[in-house]
């Protein structure tokens, strides 16, 4: 019940029981003092009462109103770091964007470069094939003129060694041992000398060989690799090549062997 009816209905009760105890006696006084105490006493009872009540009314509706304005604050707060953290991130964004221009645009220079670099190596390639296969090709004519030279220069002597392929070799004469033993070993001398002659850069002992094999399939590798090395003013064997092609070439050195021989 609100404080102001509460005193409203005291002030008239107070009002009816003083008009009560004017019109009645002393006993009838006393008794509706009495009364009158009381309903005071009830009264100023429920008065306390309600002011209680208003007082915890209003401690509850302060802290809600408390909590609400604390929770909207806090929501408040929470937006505007929010918005803070989005801004953040949006510069953040435009940032690495403008960095992946910068990069796409290195690349496509540097893309320009690596195929204008390629290009210039496949001209280079390019060239150096053409200029091997001409060299190869010369090189080759080159090779077949000097052996149609070397057959033309040696049909005489090629008869020679096929009838001489099969005598016995003589038996050398007192006195120092001659490193040719026979006339057909003098015969092989000429030959090889004459091949390697138009082979500067030497040829190993099986092209050797199998150039002789067209004259005498008899001739052995050993024997033409004995017979030269037994002439060393004459034939010299050199290594030529690096690594696993490494490969021994014999070498006519008659023009600066007869200086020492």
């Amino acid at each position: 019940m609100p404080i102001t009816v509460i005193i409203a209905v005291t002030i008239i009760m107070i009002s009816h029981c003083h008009t009560v105890s004017l019109v009645a006696g002393p006993a009838a006084q006393a008794e509706a003092l009495k009364e009158e105490n009381d309903s005071l006493r009830c009264q100023l009872d429920a008065y306390r009462n309600e002011v209680e009540l208003l007082k915890q009314e209003q401690g509850k509706a302060a802290p809600q109103r408390s909590e609400e304005d604390n929770t909207r604050q806090q929501q408040l707060s929470f937006l505007q770091q929010a918005l803070q953290g989005m801004q953040k991130q949006l510069l953040k964004i435009r940032e690495e964007l403008k960095q992946r221009e910068a990069d796409l645009e290195k690349s496509s220079e540097d893309k320009q470069q690596l195929e204008s670099q390629v290009q210039g190596l496949k001209d280079r390639v390019q060239t150096l094939l053409s200029t091997h296969s001409l060299a190869l090709e010369t090189s080759e004519r080159d090779d077949r003129g000097s052996e149609e030279s070397t057959n033309q220069a040696n049909e005489a002597a090629a008869s020679a060694v096929v009838s001489c392929s099969q005598e016995k070799e003589s038996v050398p004469e007192k006195g120092p041992p001659s490193p040719v033993r026979s006339e057909r070993e003098a015969l092989l001398v000429g030959i090889i000398s004459t091949f390697l002659h138009v082979h500067p850069f030497g040829a190993s002992i099986e092209y050797i060989c199998s150039y002789l094999q067209r004259l005498d399939t008899k001739i052995s590798t050993a024997e033409v690799e004995a017979l030269l090395g037994r002439l060393p003013c004459t034939f010299r064997q050199e290594l030529t090549g690096v690594g696993a092609s490494l490969e021994k070439r014999w070498k006519f050195c008659g023009f600066e062997g007869i200086k020492t021989a």
